[in-house]
Formats: C-alpha cells, sequence, structure tokens
C-alpha cells in the first residue's frame, strides 16, 4: 500500500527540523527515508508568562504579572507621574518613530510571546503598580539568550523592589516550567546609572565591560555598560538566594 504523500512530505519536514549545527556547517540527522537515529526537535522557548509571579517569603512582598488592557489608566497615570524620573534613560527609535501607545502595545507584547521574542510583566505592590520588568531580544537555539530592562516608581525606590522583579523574572526565565529556559540574562545601562548599577550588583551579576554605542537613547547612540546573569549560577533560585543574602 502506497504511503499518502501528505505523509511523506511530513516525514522528510521532521527530518529537517531536526537539524543540527556543527561548528557552523548544518548536517542532517539521517538521509530523506533512511533508517539511523533520529534526533529529537529542539525545545523553543516558551513566552507565554505565568498569571503570577510572587516574592518569597522575607522579600518586599511584590508580584509580578502580565500587562493587561484594563491596566491602561493606572500603568499611564504611574508613567506620568514618574517622566522626569524614567526620561533620562528611556530608549528611543533612532529612525524617528513614535512610541506606541497603550492598546497597541499590549498588543505588541502578545505578539512578541506568540514569536517567542520577548514580554514585559508589571511589578504589583499591595494591588498597585509599582513597575515594570521586560524579557526581550530572546534567541533560542544554541545561544538561549535575553535582555532584561526594568523601572520602578520613584515613590517606591531604594526597597529592594527591582532587583527581586529582576530575581523572578529571572528564576522563570531560567528555570520556569513552562519557561523559555534560557541560559544568559543580558542587563545594559547607562555607565552614569547608578541605581540600575546596583540592581546588577545586587545580583551578583557579572560585569562583562562596556560596549561603545550599543543603544540610542536620549536622542544619540550611547555606550553602556553590560552585566549577564546565567542560568548555572542560580540553580537554587535567584529570588530565594537574593532574600537570604539580604537578610
Amino acid at each position: 500500500m502506497e504511503t499518502p504523500v501528505s505523509e511523506t512530505v511530513s516525514r522528510r519536514l521532521e527530518v529537517v527540523d531536526a537539524a543540527v549545527h556543527n561548528g557552523g556547517v548544518r548536517v542532517i540527522g539521517r538521509p530523506f527515508g533512511g533508517t539511523g537515529p533520529s534526533i529529537p526537535r529542539r525545545a523553543e522557548p516558551s513566552l507565554k508568562p505565568p498569571r503570577r509571579l510572587v516574592a518569597p517569603t522575607g522579600a518586599v512582598p511584590i508580584t509580578l504579572r502580565p500587562v493587561r488592557l484594563s491596566d491602561e489608566r493606572e500603568w499611564e497615570d504611574v508613567r506620568w507621574r514618574n517622566r522626569d524620573w524614567l526620561d533620562p534613560w528611556e530608549s528611543g527609535d533612532p529612525l524617528g518613530a513614535e512610541p506606541p501607545g497603550f492598546r497597541r502595545w499590549v498588543g505588541l507584547i502578545r505578539r512578541s510571546e506568540r514569536q517567542g521574542t520577548g514580554t514585559s510583566m508589571l511589578v504589583d505592590l499591595e494591588g498597585r503598580i509599582v513597575g515594570q520588568v521586560s524579557l526581550g531580544a530572546v534567541s533560542a537555539g544554541a545561544l538561549r539568550s535575553g535582555t532584561v530592562g526594568y523601572w520602578v516608581d520613584r515613590v517606591h525606590a531604594g526597597r529592594g523592589i527591582a532587583p527581586m522583579a529582576v530575581a523572578l523574572l529571572a528564576d522563570w526565565a531560567f528555570h520556569g516550567d513552562p519557561g523559555p529556559r534560557l541560559h544568559r540574562l543580558e542587563i545594559a545601562m547607562l555607565p552614569g546609572n547608578d541605581r540600575s548599577r546596583r540592581v546588577a550588583e545586587k545580583l551578583h551579576a557579572r560585569y562583562e565591560g562596556r560596549r561603545s554605542r550599543y543603544m540610542f537613547v536620549d536622542g544619540r547612540w550611547r555606550d553602556h555598560d553590560c552585566y549577564a546573569l546565567l542560568a548555572e549560577d542560580w540553580v537554587g533560585g535567584s529570588a530565594a538566594s537574593l532574600v537570604s543574602r539580604h537578610a
């Protein structure tokens, strides 16, 4: 009995999907129709965030949760109150595109989650939005990396909220099930952003040096200091480690 064409094509696509890279050379696990050992598909990042991530006992009692359309008024109120506090560190588009409105921004977040390239979560404290933490530029395959950004309402600065928010995000990004299972997270900051530097230092992130004209900020390309978190450094959970170090 002949094998249906659709089934034959499906089998061939599975073999192509099972290809691996070896020193930059694409290698097929076995030829079409061969009987050699199959290679399992690579797991791709899952960027659908959990309903909430809760800080461990002993930490500032924050919760991370996905952005919702219903957050528009509160989020914009917080951002407006903090515009002078946050504007000096905000990245922009070198081609001059205006930042999206809130509703379109939420739509872009959902699209990034579906595509596996990034997500953003709000930081809640006692039922109120006090900040935001984002995971972007996610790369799967051999790199399994991403970049982290964050901000906190000035009223609540200095309470350990930003380090804990990044730690919770890192726990999920590195070891969440389901989760993206990344290996590396990068934190980049302007050299004069001392508050952001202290966040990286509290997390024991590795300083990797200064990158020239790394990002477009405040109308020009700016140098950034780069730090990295690695999954193997946080086997026990970065949020729990942060609490124990600062207890």
